[in-house]
């Protein structure tokens, strides 16, 4: 488990961008972060962040998307429950003449999910199951807590709190911090 600090919302985005930039296979900036992550390949991944409300849970998860190379504006799913966001990956050019022009790219799927005001039942009927199967899949749960049951085992928990009205620390690693089910 890795701590970090922030003392503002584009520094607690820039964390989010940085742990985007690891899991995608990026040079490792910071060997922390590449710890909690540990994969060199963008997907299959499920980043549960866990804190008190206006802890920098969706501040966090923009910097992510970001990182991504997701186009914003990134706004909380709230409302919505799920973002779905598709990003075009390029593939590299084939080997095979005549070859490039059947497969120029894939695409990725991230989704933003927010689980505030529902249940691990509403995110399972919501097709959890086939989200965290595919492969190329990025998913970010924010109130990860709630659903703690049906989180999978390897699985980045990003966990914020308030040290004062400007000042945050995040947790990091591969376990739940704190305990209860509501944040």
């Amino acid at each position: 488990m890795d701590t970090f600090f922030t003392s503002d919302t584009e520094q607690t985005r820039k964390l989010g961008e940085m742990l985007a930039k690891e899991l995608c296979g990026g040079p490792a900036r910071n060997a922390s972060l590449a710890s909690a992550s540990s994969r060199s390949d963008a997907g299959g991944e499920v980043i549960c962040l866990t804190g008190e409300l206006g802890s920098g849970k969706t501040t966090f998860a923009q910097g992510v998307l970001r990182g991504l190379g997701v186009k914003g504006p990134w706004t909380s799913p709230t409302f919505l429950v799920v973002k779905h966001y598709k990003k075009e990956i390029p593939n590299p050019k084939s080997q095979i003449p005549n070859k490039s022009k059947i497969s120029k790219s894939k695409i990725q799927n991230i989704y933003h999910i927010d689980c505030y005001r529902v249940k691990a039942q509403d995110i399972l009927d919501l097709g959890w199951k086939e989200i965290i199967a595919g492969k190329n899949n990025i998913v970010i749960v924010e109130w990860a807590k709630r659903i703690r049951k049906i989180i999978p085992e390897k699985s980045i928990w990003v966990s914020f709190e308030h040290v004062n009205k400007n000042k945050r620390k995040i947790f990091i690693g591969n376990e739940v911090i704190g305990s209860g089910t509501g944040h």
